[in-house]
C-alpha cells in the first residue's frame, strides 16, 4: 500500500507541475497535504510536517544559497569567471573544456557539500558556454557528475561519514576506495555522457544573473585574485577540517575552528572577501555591488521556494514513517549484502527524495549484515551511497535546483541530470562489487 500511495502522490505532483502548469512550490504544497491525509498522519500534525519539512531544509540552505549567489554574481561580473574560464580553455583546450570542468568540480566537491558546490561553479560553467559558444549543458553535465559522486560517496560529506560510524567503518580506506571508484564513476556520467546528442542538443539560456558579460582582458581581475576568490571557501573548508582533525576537541581553539569551518560561516568569509578583492579594490562602487547582488538574491528566490516545497514533500514522507515500512519489506529478500544495502537506499530515494535519508534509513536495516561481519564495512559505505543516488526526480531538492538554475524544462532535467544520477548509481554498484572482488 505505501509504494501504491506513493506512486499516487508522485503522479498527482507531476500532473500538476507537467500539464496543468501549476507553480511547483503550490503543487508541492498540495501533493503534501495530499500524501500526509492518504498516508495515515492525523490531520492536526499534517501542517507541523510541512512546516518542520520546510524548516530544516531552509535551514541548512538558505544561508548557503543566498550567499552562494552573491558570490557567483561577483565572480560573472568582476570578471573572475571569464579569467579562470579563459585559462582552463587555454590550458585544456576548447574541445576538452568538459574534462577541465570535470575535474575542477572533484577537487572543489571533496571539501564542499552539492549546494555550496554547485553555486560556486555555475558562474564559470555559464561564462565558460557564453563567452566560447558551447551548450551550457554540455560543459554543465560534467560539473553535475563530479559534486553529485563526491557528495554521495566521499567524507566528509553528511551521509558517508554517518555510515562510516555507524557501520565502524576506517574513514580512511573508505575514502581511499572512495576515490578509487570516483574517478571512472564522474569520467563516464560527466565528460563521455555531455556528448551525447540530446544533451548537446539542449537550446537553453541559463539565469541572467549569472552570464557575465565579455570584458576585454585588461579589464578582468589576476588570474591568482580571481581563483583565490572564487575557491576561497574550498581553501577555507580544507585548512580548518585538516586542524580539526589535530586540534584536541577540549582545546581552547576548537570551537573557534568549528564556528569557521561551518558552511555559512565559510560562504560569508568568501564573500566578504570577493567583495572586496572583486569590488572595491576594482573601483567598484559598493551601491553597485549590493545592487547585482540584491538582483541575485530575487533570482534564486523561486529556486529556494521550490526547494522549500520539496522538503515538506519529502518531511511528510519520513514522518508517515513509509521509508520504515519499505526498508522492512525488503529485509527478508536473499541477495547478496551489497546489492542488498544499494537496493533498499535505491528503493527509498525513489520514494522519499533525499539521498541522506534514503542513505542513514537503508544503514539502519542492513546494520546487522555489516556488524556479522558477512561483508566489508568501507565497501558497504559506497553501496548505499550509491543507491541513495539513483534517479533524482520531482520529490529531490536537487531536482529542482539543477532545472530552475540552468533553466531547463521538466523533461530535460530528467534526460541529464536524473540521467547522470542513474549512471552514477548503477556504476557505483559494479564498481563497488568489481573492489569487493579484489580487497
Amino acid at each position: 500500500m505505501p509504494f501504491i500511495i506513493i506512486a499516487v502522490s508522485i503522479l498527482f505532483l507531476i500532473i500538476l507541475i507537467v500539464w496543468i502548469k501549476i507553480e511547483p512550490f503550490l503543487s508541492f504544497l498540495i501533493v503534501s497535504v495530499f500524501a500526509g491525509f492518504l498516508l495515515g498522519i492525523p490531520l492536526p500534525e499534517i501542517m507541523g510536517a510541512i512546516q518542520r519539512g520546510i524548516g530544516d531544509l531552509l535551514g541548512s540552505l538558505i544561508i548557503v544559497i543566498t550567499l552562494g549567489a552573491m558570490l557567483g554574481k561577483i565572480v560573472a561580473s568582476s570578471g573572475a569567471a571569464q579569467r579562470i574560464s579563459t585559462f582552463l580553455m587555454q590550458l585544456f583546450g576548447k574541445k576538452n573544456i568538459h574534462w577541465a570542468i570535470a575535474l575542477t568540480g572533484l577537487i572543489v566537491g571533496i571539501p564542499l557539500f552539492f549546494n555550496v558546490g554547485f553555486v560556486l561553479l555555475v558562474p564559470i560553467v555559464f561564462t565558460v558556454a557564453y563567452q566560447y559558444k558551447v551548450p551550457a549543458m554540455f560543459v554543465g553535465v560534467p560539473m553535475l557528475a563530479a559534486l553529485s559522486v563526491t557528495h554521495g560517496l566521499l567524507p566528509p560529506h553528511p551521509a558517508p561519514v554517518a555510515l562510516v560510524a555507524q557501520f565502524e567503518a576506517n574513514m580512511g580506506i573508505t575514502l581511499i576506495y572512495g576515490i578509487l571508484l570516483s574517478i571512472p564513476l564522474i569520467i563516464v556520467a560527466g565528460p563521455l555522457f555531455a556528448k551525447a546528442s540530446w544533451i548537446k542538443a539542449m537550446d537553453i539560456k541559463p539565469l541572467a544573473a549569472f552570464r557575465g558579460e565579455n570584458k576585454p582582458p585588461e579589464a578582468l581581475p589576476g588570474l591568482a585574485n580571481s581563483l583565490f576568490s572564487s575557491l576561497l571557501p574550498v581553501f577555507l573548508l580544507i585548512v580548518t577540517s585538516l586542524l580539526l582533525l589535530r586540534v584536541d576537541k577540549s582545546g581552547e581553539m576548537y570551537p573557534y575552528l568549528k564556528f569557521i569551518s561551518d558552511p555559512s560561516v565559510v560562504m560569508l568569509i568568501s564573500l566578504t572577501w570577493a567583495t572586496i578583492s572583486l569590488g572595491t579594490q576594482m573601483s567598484r562602487k559598493i551601491g553597485t555591488i549590493m545592487e547585482e547582488y540584491g538582483t541575485a538574491v530575487k533570482d534564486v528566490a523561486l529556486v529556494i521556494l521550490i526547494i522549500a516545497g520539496s522538503g515538506a514533500f519529502k518531511q511528510v514522507l519520513v514522518e508517515s514513517g513509509v521509508s520504515q515500512q519499505i526498508a522492512v519489506g525488503l529485509q527478508g529478500w536473499q541477495a547478496h549484502p551489497l546489492f542488498l544495502g544499494w537496493m533498499i537506499a535505491a528503493i527509498i530515494r525513489l520514494s522519499v527524495g533525499s539521498a541522506t535519508v534514503a542513505a542513514l534509513t537503508a544503514a539502519g536495516i542492513i546494520g546487522p549484515l555489516v556488524g556479522d561481519g558477512l561483508v566489508d564495512p568501507n565497501l558497504m559505505v559506497l553501496a548505499i551511497g550509491s543507491g541513495s543516488l539513483i534517479f533524482s526526480h520531482f520529490n529531490d531538492g536537487g531536482f529542482w535546483l539543477v532545472k530552475e538554475y540552468f533553466n531547463l524544462s521538466v523533461k530535460q532535467t530528467l534526460m541529464s541530470w536524473s540521467l547522470i544520477e542513474t549512471i552514477v548509481s548503477v556504476m557505483g554498484l559494479l564498481g563497488v562489487l568489481a573492489l569487493d572482488l579484489i580487497v
